[in-house]
């Protein structure tokens, strides 16, 4: 038998974590029986705001009657989840999830924790950021089990490993890793296991978090980990040997060792002919090309190097700012933030009304500032150019860093004209040649691998494609062991 002393440990345990949640009024409790001294009453202890009230009272309460033990309820409710405990900051932590507690007779300290959580989920539905005309149209949400169940069903085998954590002091977060044990290699799943664990924040609202955080160098602009709502991107990449991060309250999942390259690859390349998706692939990366260099480009040329114009261009040149009052600089400068302005404010308005500010506005101050002569309509073509060619990144996260590095190249071009273009392309090289992601090249293409080739640059075909990218050091090479069988060519006569 108990003695007394045990007796007043269990109860001010259980007194100390009750008053505690107790302090918040949805914290609520009751028991089954009006005498608090009967040996068969239930005390149990619920968040109703995180419930499902239908749950409880159809699969838990109905039990409470049969004065059975905590063990045999447990063998007894219809409840995916059952936890028996003594552990009381287990118990706060079920509860704070959508637990209920189940207390039975003078046992004060052991508890039966039931999930009848009430979890609120967005409708599974197209990716919004990521869409395409061809290939899957389900895109990731919100939740971390309904993302977790939807590479499952497309992976279904038991290679896929799970590994989940929580991360943030006050938030609590669920985070999953998510890689193939037969192709990921260990050391980049040991790294990044490694790294989330070292993560020491209150508060974990979405996935872009964990990114800046476990990423290689934290002040560069280039994300070293890929964002994508595309399930069709996150289980292509488990089967190259990248790692999958999932965060709950997050739609956009992590891929990670990532390489720049891939910011250019946009899932729609293998839905079509690789002829097709080898030109869109090079023409997304001359649009990066043009978006940073067209605008410095015309303040250099035509602050220093007016010879390297053609005659009949200068021509139109000279007409075009031969009413502007502003040196180069000014103008692009001016114009540039004119755009980056109607940008965000299309974005933090609400979509209807930023739809028709980013049309409206765009046309009308485009016709008005040239009307005004503020700028020359030469620099209002170039400058709307290398707009649309920002947004041809597969990765929207990408296009952040196109817009802000334009910038100082065109500083660069004004101080020392095309010499400061070029100083602007060596350091944003030697950058790039010095960052890696989770320790491996950032660059695809340097060091030079031959499977690179295969599918970074261009895209060739599916039957070239038998071996997984070395650069991610993945445990299985091989990917396809038999070559594609075609037909030979026709007969011209009956055998």
């Amino acid at each position: 038998m108990r003695n007394n002393n045990d007796r007043v440990k269990e109860n001010s345990s259980q007194k100390n974590w009750i008053e505690e949640l107790s302090k918040s009024d949805d914290f609520t409790s009751f028991t089954t029986s009006s005498d608090v001294e009967d040996q068969s009453v239930y005390r149990v202890y619920f968040f109703r705001t995180l419930i499902r009230s239908e749950i409880m009272h159809e699969e838990v309460l109905p039990y409470l009657t049969k004065n059975l033990t905590l063990q045999q309820l447990k063998s007894q409710i219809p409840v995916q989840q059952l936890i028996v405990t003594t552990d009381n900051s287990v118990v706060i932590e079920k509860l704070l999830e959508g637990y209920v507690s189940i207390q039975y007779g003078d046992n004060k300290t052991e508890c039966l924790l039931a999930d009848v959580a009430n979890n609120i989920s967005r409708t599974i539905g197209p990716p919004l950021m990521e869409s395409t005309t061809l290939g899957p149209q389900i895109g990731f949400v919100e939740d971390l089990v309904i993302n977790i169940n939807l590479i499952r069903k497309k992976l279904p085998i038991s290679d896929l490993h799970i590994k989940e954590f929580k991360v943030g002091k006050l938030s609590k977060t669920g985070v999953a890793v998510i890689y193939l044990s037969e192709i990921a290699d260990e050391e980049n799943v040991n790294t990044v296991t490694q790294r989330i664990n070292d993560i020491q924040y209150d508060h974990i609202p979405d996935s872009s978090f964990i990114s800046s955080m476990i990423g290689d160098n934290t002040h560069s602009i280039f994300p070293q980990s890929i964002p994508t709502e595309r399930i069709d991107r996150a289980v292509a990449g488990l089967t190259e040997g990248k790692i999958v991060i999932i965060v709950d309250g997050s739609p956009n999942v992590l891929l990670t060792p990532a390489l720049i390259d891939e910011t250019f690859i946009a899932m729609e390349d293998y839905y079509v002919n690789w002829v097709l998706a080898t030109f869109f692939r090079l023409l997304r990366m001359f649009g990066f090309a043009l978006s940073i260099f067209i605008t410095p480009f015309y303040v250099a040329i035509l602050t220093y190097h007016y010879e390297l114009i053609p005659p009949r261009l200068l021509e139109s040149l000279i007409l075009s700012r031969a009413s502007v009052p502003f040196p180069p600089i000014i103008e692009v400068l001016f114009l540039e933030i004119t755009i980056e302005l109607v940008k965000e404010a299309g974005l933090r308005l609400p979509s209807k009304i930023g739809q028709t500010l980013g049309i409206v506005g765009g046309i009308v101050i485009g016709q008005a500032v040239v009307e005004a002569k503020l700028t020359s309509n030469i620099l209002l073509i170039l400058v709307g150019l290398g707009t649309l060619a920002s947004y041809t990144s597969a990765i929207y996260k990408f296009n952040n860093t196109i817009r802000f590095i334009k910038f100082p190249v065109i500083i660069m071009a004004q101080l020392i004209g095309l010499l400061g273009i070029f100083m602007g392309f060596i350091y944003l090289i030697t950058h790039l040649l010095r960052l890696t992601s989770l320790g491996r090249p950032y660059i695809g293409a340097y060091p030079f691998r031959k499977t690179t080739a295969f599918d970074l640059w261009v895209r060739l075909p599916f039957a070239v494609q038998k071996k997984r990218p070395t650069t991610l050091r993945p445990a299985s090479l091989f990917r396809s062991t038999n070559d594609i069988k075609r037909p030979g060519p026709p007969s011209d006569f009956d055998e």
